[in-house]
Parts: C-alpha cells; sequence; structure tokens
C-alpha cells in the first residue's frame, strides 16, 4: 500500500518481467502522485499481470478475448477509492521496446492512461479533452508519447502506405 492509500498488486507474470524493489517504489510513487494531482487525493488499486490474466479481465469485462495492455474500471463517486487499473506487463515490455523506452516508463504511460479513465475521461467516444490531458500531464511527468498520441501516429502511417 501506498502513502495514498493506493495499492500495488502483482500478480502471475513471467520473471524476466518482474519489477525490481527499486521499480516497485519508483511506481508505488509514481501513484502516489497520480492520485494526489490526478485524482483528487483518492487511492487506486493497480494490478499488474500476464498478458493472459489481462485476456481473462478483458473477456470477462467488455466481451475482447485477447490481451491487451491497460484496463480501467472505474469506482463510483460514492467509494472512496478511485478505482482500479490491470496493466499487462508482458504488453508494456513489447510497446517499450516498440517505441524506444525502458518497460518502466510504458507502465507509467499505463498508469497515467488508466488513472485518466477512472476520472471519466474516455478517448474512445470521441472526446479530445482525455488526449489533451494525457499530453499535459505526459510532459509534466517528463513521459514518452502517450497511448492516444500514438495511436495518432501509428494511424498517420499506415494510411501513408496505403
Amino acid at each position: 500500500m501506498t502513502s495514498s492509500g493506493s495499492t500495488l498488486l502483482f500478480g502471475a507474470m513471467p520473471a524476466e518481467l518482474k519489477p525490481s524493489a527499486a521499480e516497485k517504489r519508483v511506481l508505488t510513487q509514481f501513484i502516489h502522485t497520480l492520485c494526489q494531482r490526478i485524482g483528487g487525493a483518492r487511492p487506486l488499486i493497480c494490478l499488474l499481470a500476464d498478458d493472459a490474466h489481462l485476456q481473462q479481465l478483458n473477456r470477462d469485462f467488455l466481451g475482447h478475448n485477447y490481451p491487451t495492455d491497460v484496463l480501467s474500471f472505474p469506482s463510483t463517486a460514492l467509494d472512496p477509492e478511485l478505482g482500479q487499473i490491470a496493466i499487462s506487463v508482458e504488453r508494456a515490455a513489447a510497446q517499450a521496446r516498440e517505441f524506444g523506452h525502458t518497460p518502466l516508463e510504458e507502465i507509467k504511460v499505463l498508469l497515467l492512461h488508466g488513472t485518466l479513465h477512472l476520472t471519466g475521461l474516455d478517448h474512445q467516444r470521441g472526446d479530445t479533452s482525455m488526449a489533451r490531458e494525457e499530453k499535459r500531464w505526459r510532459a509534466e511527468f517528463n513521459l514518452p508519447e502517450t497511448l492516444i498520441a500514438r495511436a495518432r501516429i501509428t494511424s498517420k502511417r499506415r494510411k501513408g502506405a496505403a
């Protein structure tokens, strides 16, 4: 549990992707900062797990039978916690390789993205405010390009190749 009351949980994952003690401290501090600065001081619960676990959650809760990088489950306004986030360390590692940064940085990007979803923002409905907020916080936390920005870059690359 972090000083913000948030909880960082570790599910099954490949041994080579398990965060070190130092990385766990960095992630714990980052979650604390996210909760204080973005989440209105409401704690969150974050699970780091493997693709199989994220695929099961994605299938059970959203009806999509494939692994995904991050899932967010907001709480109601009456709940003391902001919500829950699940992150695939396997997806994070693959995306980190693809975009040229560390898995730890990618997990932070996914934590930021998930936390913004917990606050009610949703890029999937065509709302551009999430992209603006993600860009703003990415710059403030000195993080690599965020998920929404990468999706636009990837989309432009595909269109250019067509």
